[in-house]
């Protein structure tokens, strides 16, 4: 596998962790035990950044630059739009869902209770996705059913949809309950969620190369099981705002630094809202989730973290901010085999055991 190295701050002295290890010895060794055709991984420490690049595939400089598709990991850029709406009083957190789809027809009683927060926390007792979508995800798991479901569709299959439990009284991951932020931010607002998303998050942040369309420059090339067989970039449709941005590994590390150093940033407020425990989920309760960020205890401080997946590409995103470090992950490739996200996140707790450090 091969790998190859690039110093995103190359002015200064090369970064070591305290015992004089380079950070980019510890990259190179991490993306060796990531199976994929593509990989990248990006730390950022003190605004410090190191990114390397490798994978089984023919070295190729040009995968540090490419945009790779989040997945799950858009609902945190989704979720800081619905946090920087509501300190603008567009709405609010604890609005009911139906107040911002008020011509829907919603005959289950619990559906009037949801509220945009439930929404974000995963806690509005909505499934995973709309029951039209699971048999075509089990018996074609490389076909995207969610490119020919459009809002319409998305909007009459929450109307349809009876909740597995009372909202706000459990934790369950639902790519629904998100993407239903997308309409929701959209009426509040009247203007379409792409078009609020560049405008109130990322030009703000600065993250040039993020978008939830294709956009230009390079596009990362997600892969089968294989390794060898390519897909075609996924379309999410109605479920942009669960899954359809795209994104650089710079960006990303630009992205976590805005969390962890928000002051002086055109969202400060909103960053640090989305950083605030708002559950405990998972065995025994044992750990926190955000407004959006999983939260695991960590050397110093707790980490926050979000990884995501299409049907051939896998992300990660994790910061440390009391060592001020962050780590990002990209694979071209989907199965449990992969390691990107066990291999990020075992790199970022790591490095949360190094001493604090200040941009």
């Amino acid at each position: 596998m091969s790998a190859t190295a690039v110093d995103l701050a190359p002015d200064e002295a090369e970064d070591r962790t305290a015992d004089g290890t380079p950070v980019r010895d510890l990259l190179e060794r991490a993306v060796t035990e990531v199976r994929a055709p593509d990989v990248v991984l990006a730390v950022s420490r003190a605004g410090r950044r190191t990114l390397v690049g490798g994978g089984s595939a023919p070295p190729r400089a040009a995968r540090e630059e490419a945009r790779y598709e989040l997945g799950s990991l858009s609902k945190t850029f989704t979720v800081l739009l619905l946090a920087e709406l509501a300190r603008d009083g567009v709405l609010g957190l604890d609005d009911p869902l139906a107040a911002h789809l008020p011509d829907l027809p919603l005959p289950h009683p619990y559906a009037r209770r949801i509220t945009l927060r439930h929404l974000a926390t995963h806690t509005s007792g909505l499934p995973r996705v709309p029951r039209d979508l699971v048999a075509g995800a089990v018996l074609r798991p490389y076909t995207n059913s969610y490119a020919r479901y459009d809002t319409g569709r998305l909007l009459r299959a929450f109307a349809q949809t009876r909740t597995r439990h009372a909202p706000g009284s459990r934790w369950h991951y639902s790519n629904l309950g998100i993407a239903l932020l997308g309409p929701a931010m959209e009426h509040a607002t009247g203007t379409d969620y792409g078009t609020l998303l560049a405008g109130r998050v990322l030009a703000p942040l600065g993250l040039d190369s993020t978008t939830t369309g294709p956009g230009g420059g390079l596009a990362a090339v997600g892969y089968r099981t294989d390794g060898r067989t390519p897909l075609p970039p996924t379309d999410m449709a109605a479920f942009t705002a669960a899954g359809g941005v795209r994104s650089t590994p710079a960006d990303l590390l630009r992205y976590a630094e805005a969390h962890l150093w928000p002051g002086g940033t055109a969202s400060e407020a909103a960053l640090r809202d989305v950083q605030v425990p708002q559950l405990r989920r998972g065995l025994g309760h044992r750990n926190t989730h955000t407004l959006t960020w999983y939260h695991h205890p960590a050397p110093g401080g707790p980490l926050l973290f979000h990884a995501g997946a299409t049907f051939g590409q896998q992300t990660f995103l994790g910061f440390h901010p009391a060592t001020g470090t962050a780590v990002a992950g990209c694979a071209t490739r989907h199965d449990r085999g992969c390691r990107i996200v066990k291999t990020a996140y075992a790199l970022l707790y790591r490095l949360c055991g190094e001493p604090r450090v200040t941009p």
